[in-house]
């Protein structure tokens, strides 16, 4: 009992004691909690900013996270994938919708080309809406500023939905998209027109460009960089190093408008107008664009100076003036070295040469006709030695002009020749096209000897060109020194045939004598003569009358 007294004496002693003494206790209590909550706050912050101390060890982390065993976080993807839509006539734009695939394959990036004539817009593109692809168009202008046929149908359905109030302003809102047309500036009137129609209809339907529009241009003495395949490859660099900066998520800094280092941010023009205003605006600024627009650089700066609706300061004009000079003098530099242009731009080249063409200097070309071949082996030749006596082993066929005023439909050229109304480029003396004709055409020659079947005697007379049919390609009469190229012939005893488009009724009155002179009649009404040859001339139908006429007075 006594023991169990003292235990009890003990134990209330103890709890007498921390009751007397409880806010002491409280205060312990609540400064190791404080303590705590300190220590806690501090290591957490010390480890979200290791990550910014060593970004590399960071991203190493990150990517063995990702490569090597689990991913924590799925990265965002902000490019899925590409989508290249082509129309093509000729087959210029497929080959450089295969050119761009290949490329962003490259990037390791998904890709896939497709044909504007295999696909339904009208069940398919409003998917790219949210499938984080890029669309890439790329699209040819054919004749009267139309779409090629394959791409017929869906312009047709992408003007209809731009223009229908059913589909909604915003019916195409997320997809992103580029354009890169392809045209001839020779056709002012309709140069670029379904390129730029394109861009204008998605933009309606509040897709986003992630870049300008951009245009190639077939007429080398205009095109920006020589020829259309230049002006590809420069918008496809561009275009790639634009595809690059979406996959890291960069978005683009401005509108598009920025020239010599001034820029107009977005935010600016919203409080200058509304909503609607500044996307027309907007478009317009895209419009005017440096990067492949017909418009040059010293004129966007005369635009810039004159442009303003500010009052000018009388003793301003004289900078002003100076300005414009200046302006006007880098113009006609500009044009001086546009006409100093080579007509055979290095792709052009090598497209005629893969075509069995010797090509002379700048602009002209020989080739082996098949009855030269066929003569040379003792078989019948052409018309000419039927009505003429000529012999077709004894013919060479060129031409000083490899440019055309039409784009005939039925062209065995495949369309590689350049196209012009006048003569733009650097011009090769007539001495010059005619020795080295005649030398390529004796090499084509020599390939024959010892060839089965080729007479030997034939082989002999071929080395002597006795005829000259100035109808290979192109427009021969075109080329300024016509006359004094076929007087050359004559003085070396050639015969000269010469075959023009009926285009040129002036050339044809200054034509100096030939031994034949051809115009090619290829259609009988002024509808199915614009249809089958495309003409460059607007006043095609009167010049095609009036070069008959020339040369009924021949």
């Amino acid at each position: 009992l006594d023991v169990s007294m003292d235990t009890w004496n003990f134990s209330y002693t103890c709890l007498l004691s921390l009751w007397l003494h409880r806010f002491y206790i409280y205060s312990v209590v609540a400064l190791g909690i404080s303590i705590w909550i300190i220590n806690q706050f501090f290591t957490t912050r010390k480890k979200g900013e290791k990550p910014n101390r060593n970004p590399a060890a960071s991203e190493r982390t990150e990517n063995k996270l990702v490569n090597g065993y689990a991913t924590l976080q799925a990265k965002e993807v902000y490019v899925a994938g590409v989508k290249i839509f082509y129309g093509s006539q000729t087959g210029t734009a497929k080959r450089f919708a295969k050119s761009l695939a290949e490329a962003v394959i490259s990037l390791d990036l998904p890709v896939e080309a497709i044909s504007m004539g295999d696909y339904d817009p009208d069940d398919c593109l409003v998917e790219e809406t949210t499938s984080r692809n890029i669309c890439v168009f790329l699209v040819a202008t054919y004749t009267d500023g139309q779409p090629t046929e394959s791409a017929v149908w869906f312009c047709r359905w992408l003007e209809d939905a731009a223009n229908d109030f059913r589909f909604g302003k915003t019916y195409l809102k997320g997809l992103r998209y580029a354009v890169f047309g392809l045209g001839n500036s020779v056709y002012v009137d309709h140069y670029n027109t379904v390129g730029r129609n394109i861009d204008r209809w998605l933009w309606m339907l509040s897709a986003s460009r992630v870049m300008t529009r951009a245009e190639g241009d077939c007429n080398v003495s205009q095109s920006r960089h020589g020829s259309v395949e230049a002006d590809f490859e420069a918008w496809k660099a561009k275009f790639l190093s634009r595809l690059q900066a979406l996959c890291r998520g960069e978005k683009k800094p401005c509108n598009g408008k920025c020239k010599k280092g001034k820029c107009k941010s977005p935010g600016k023009q919203r409080k200058e107008g509304t909503d609607h205003e500044h996307k027309t605006s907007e478009y317009e600024n895209t419009e005017a664009e440096e990067l492949f627009e017909t418009s040059s650089e010293e004129e966007a700066d005369a635009k810039e100076v004159g442009g303003t609706n500010s009052v000018i300061d009388v003793e301003d004009l004289g900078n002003i003036m100076s300005h414009m000079k200046k302006a006007k003098v880098l113009l006609l530099e500009q044009k001086e070295e546009d006409e100093k242009r080579e007509m055979i731009t290095p792709a052009l080249r090598d497209a005629l040469t893969k075509q069995g063409y010797k090509l002379i200097g700048s602009h002209s070309g020989v080739k082996l006709c098949r009855w030269t071949k066929s003569m040379l082996r003792g078989r019948g030749g052409c018309y000419k030695h039927t009505f003429y006596g000529i012999e077709s082993h004894r013919c060479m066929e060129a031409t000083p002009s490899l440019a055309c005023a039409n784009k005939c439909v039925f062209c065995w050229r495949h369309h590689t020749n350049p196209v012009g109304t006048e003569w733009r480029w650097k011009m090769d003396r007539p001495e010059k096209i005619l020795q080295e004709a005649i030398e390529n055409h004796q090499n084509m020659i020599k390939q024959f000897k010892g060839v089965s079947g080729v007479k030997a005697d034939r082989f002999e007379e071929a080395m002597t060109a006795k005829h000259c049919a100035l109808s290979l390609v192109g427009e021969p009469i075109m080329y300024p020194e016509i006359n004094g190229f076929v007087k050359l012939l004559h003085q070396h005893s050639i015969s000269s045939f010469l075959v023009t488009n009926a285009q040129f009724p002036d050339e044809i009155r200054n034509l100096e004598p030939v031994t034949q002179l051809y115009v090619s009649v290829d259609a009988s009404t002024k509808e199915s003569l614009k249809r089958i040859d495309r003409p460059l001339f607007k006043d095609f139908w009167p010049r095609f009358l009036d070069s008959l006429k020339a040369l009924s007075e021949k």
